[in-house]
């Protein structure tokens, strides 16, 4: 599966990534919890799209690393097409810089 393919609300999200840019973690609280969350841009040879990572993943990777994001989903926000773990997925880094 490549960038070019992804649509919104498809699950099963399989891409080999690159990591471009991270930005600074914030932190949010929900249902009396709280947690991390920071936007990742990522890429791939067809093009680049926004990376949502929550909690752990947050300090998983870092900008220069290839990522392999296994059953993740893609959702849109502010009319932009975001991937991300989701509940069921997982991030491996494949090559740390």
């Amino acid at each position: 599966m490549k960038i070019k393919d992804l649509q919104v609300n498809q699950g099963k999200v399989d891409l080999v990534l690159e990591v471009l840019e991270k930005e600074e973690p914030r932190t949010f609280e929900k249902f009396g919890k709280s947690g991390r969350v920071c936007n990742a841009k990522v890429k791939d040879d067809t093009g680049s799209v926004t990376l949502t990572l929550w909690n752990d993943d947050v300090d998983k990777l870092k900008v220069g690393d290839t990522i392999h994001l296994q059953n993740g989903w893609c959702s849109e926000f502010k009319e932009q097409k975001q991937i991300s773990a989701g509940k069921f997925g997982k991030i491996e880094v494949v090559n740390n810089k």
